[in-house]
């Protein structure tokens, strides 16, 4: 099959995993931002970046190492690979389970958190079957089952969905009206009408119960059996992508912890909800990007075998500029009229000035992603680490820098998380081409790079300065917009197409 089109196919299929499942993810945050307020919905926010960054620690580049050592290996040895992995994963995920159980407590005081002891072992679970959940799903991805993958996937996505809107919107409606009394008595079974944004964790727990049961057939039959000569070959791989992942989870989401402690307490929760709910705007990128990460890595180490692997990286790198700059221009000439209407409660929408400033943050993190590969096909991962390493301490010294100044500064609060996370990703994405050049040269056209990102740009900067009042002209007009850009990639890229047939 054409790479490209497998690649594309690919991504397809384990898009429509990752777009139905943000999508229904994100058809919580309306529910979120109208039920909850900013506080609230800061706090969650808060828990989550903690549970982002123990999930680095918890899987330890284990996934990525299985990948690596999988596609090497004899089919054969697969099912030792697996195994061994696995076996590291279940006991270092036990130990941190009856570490967290027994200081919960310690734990819960030590973030601000006392009072809620529960939410820490809540989180502790959470984080283990997510972990131990890694590497099932990625051999269903290696071995090209991704049908299997989306609907496991799915599933547990829907049982979170399902449970949010229970407890959150469906129960507290039954309760308030006398007309449905005859339910009460069922929903007061399971349902404590003090707890909000306790049912939030309680549906996350659930729903990795279901998606772990459903990964068990992973594991019948087969052979349990721990090399340990590969084990530690598996973990010197994944070692360095261990910091590079938690050097990236501080890139990722460490701005909100930060605004939660570098700000006054009475506006941190608040301000950590208003941003984290901005930040959610960039759905549609960061949809494509994962569905594309599912299907290129695995992709990206079976095509190094090929003959003219660089041409096929540099032609995929093309396609991939095409769609996120038309996913940026999409989303920030729709934002008024669709977007921000429609995905946040209204209270949240003073953030909205982060927006476009975000969507070019993961657009660059996007391409960092592409450029990536070059350390992982040659085992230089420590180079992942170093740069990954290197964005964190730019994330951590801008944050530092820029949250806590006055109203009267210009970048204060979370506009300087916004700023810090653009200048950290395209950073990032600028010392990965430079150094990818020189250990892994791949001829990207980088005229196309700055030409598509570049155009985009031009057209929102137009989207803002042409000024149209009524609705139906605004939209047509922006539209508009996106046909030319949409005509004018045909255009340059129809020649090569034809060529490519």
């Amino acid at each position: 099959m054409n790479p490209f089109k497998k690649l594309a196919g690919q991504t397809a299929v384990y898009g429509v995993s990752s777009i139905l499942g943000r999508v229904l993810g994100y058809l919580l945050v309306p529910l979120y931002t109208r039920v909850l307020p900013p506080g609230e919905y800061g706090t969650v926010s808060v828990f989550y970046a903690y549970a982002a960054f123990l999930m680095v620690i918890l899987t330890y580049g284990m996934e990525t190492a299985f990948f690596k050592f999988n596609e090497n290996a004899e089919d054969r040895d697969k099912e030792k690979v697996f195994s061994t992995g696995m076996i590291s994963l279940i006991c270092s995920s036990l130990v941190f389970l009856a570490l967290a159980s027994l200081f919960s407590k310690t734990v819960a005081i030590w973030i601000d958190y006392g009072s809620h002891p529960e939410y820490v072992l809540w989180f502790a679970w959470i984080l283990v079957m997510d972990a131990l959940s890694k590497i099932p799903f990625a051999r269903l991805r290696a071995q090209n089952k991704a049908a299997k993958f989306v609907w496991i996937n799915m599933t547990g996505i829907m049982v979170n969905f399902g449970l949010n809107f229970y407890f959150i919107l469906f129960c507290p409606y039954v309760l308030r009206h006398e007309s449905l009394s005859f339910m009460h008595g069922f929903v007061n079974l399971f349902y404590h009408p003090g707890w909000s944004i306790e049912y939030i964790f309680i549906s996350n727990v659930i729903s990795c119960s279901v998606t772990l049961l459903l990964l068990i057939p992973q594991f019948t039959g087969m052979r349990w059996k721990l090399d340990r000569k590969l084990l530690k070959a598996m973990l010197i791989y994944a070692l360095p992508l261990l910091f590079a992942g938690m050097a990236g989870i501080v890139n990722e989401t460490f701005d909100r912890l930060l605004l939660r402690y570098l700000l006054p307490k009475d506006i941190s929760s608040y301000q950590v909800g208003i941003y984290s709910a901005c930040y959610k705007i960039s759905i549609l990128m960061t949809i494509f990007i994962q569905a594309y990460r599912y299907a290129a890595e695995p992709f990206f180490f079976a095509q190094a075998k090929e003959k003219n692997a660089k041409i096929v990286y540099a032609r995929i790198m093309d396609y991939f500029i095409i769609t996120v700059s038309f996913i940026f221009l999409a989303t920030m000439v729709y934002l008024d009229d669709f977007v921000m209407r429609y995905l946040i409660g209204q209270r949240y929408w003073e953030g909205k000035v982060v927006i476009p400033i975000l969507m070019l943050a993961n657009l660059f993190l996007g391409v960092y992603y592409n450029l990536s590969i070059w350390y992982k096909l040659i085992s230089k991962t420590l180079w992942g680490a170093w740069l990954s390493v290197a964005g964190a301490i730019i994330t951590l010294i801008l944050n530092f820098w820029w949250i806590p100044l006055g109203a009267d500064h210009l970048i204060h609060g979370y506009l300087g998380s916004a700023w810090a996370t653009f200048i950290c990703y395209g950073m990032m994405m600028v010392l990965s081409y430079l150094i990818g050049q020189h250990f892994f040269p791949v001829k990207y056209n980088l005229s196309k790079f700055f030409g598509y990102l570049g155009f985009s740009l031009l057209l929102y900067i137009i989207s803002i300065y042409v000024v149209i009042d009524g609705t139906i002209l605004r939209i047509a007009f922006h539209t508009m917009l996106l046909a030319v850009f949409a005509g004018s990639v045909i255009l340059v890229e129809k020649p090569r197409l034809s060529l490519s047939r």
